[in-house]
């Protein structure tokens, strides 16, 4: 897999966001994009986008279930197997609630804080499907770092939304 060059976040954020291009467009979900990078040298040890896998997968979801595959694990098992600390870059902010009632990814990733022991955002969940999400304040109380990624905004929301029937 490819390397994010350390720190340069805008990078890894675009990067993200052209995993989401490849998600399906539908008034269901957003379409999102995220990485798994390994702090020590910047690679990228999963990548995702929504609806990859299939079962109305997340891209969160989708890196975790990827990389557990890889380490013939499972993903509740991640954090035995991953030792390393990463970071998550994620077009939109993890979701903490999942009309579907599968696993929010908020949970996912504060599951793996043994690891992950940041996440980035380009942006807050829009509240289209389950209103304002608390996740930045769960995860921070959880103990895993959030940082929003600035300059990419439009973008990300263009590209999360479509597929959305406009009002």
């Amino acid at each position: 897999m490819l390397s994010i060059p350390r720190d340069d976040h805008l990078a890894a954020m675009q990067y993200a966001l052209s995993l989401a291009d490849n998600s399906p467009p539908k008034p269901t979900n957003f379409r999102v994009g995220a990485i798994l990078v390994r702090l020590k040298d910047g690679h990228i040890s999963a990548q995702g986008y929504t609806l990859e896998l299939p079962g109305n997968t997340h891209a969160e979801e989708c890196c975790l279930l990827k990389l557990a595959q890889e380490h013939s694990t499972t993903e509740e098992k991640l954090a035995e197997t991953i030792t390393e600390p990463h970071v998550l870059y994620t077009t939109v902010e993890p979701c903490y609630k999942r009309l579907s009632g599968k696993l929010p990814c908020l949970e996912r990733v504060i599951r793996q804080k043994s690891w992950i022991k940041k996440v980035y955002v380009g942006v807050q969940e829009p509240e289209t499907f389950v209103g304002q999400n608390p996740g930045r304040k769960i995860l921070e109380d959880a103990g895993v770092d959030v940082s929003h990624v600035p300059g990419l905004e439009t973008d990300i929301l263009s590209t999360a939304t479509a597929g959305h029937v406009s009002q």
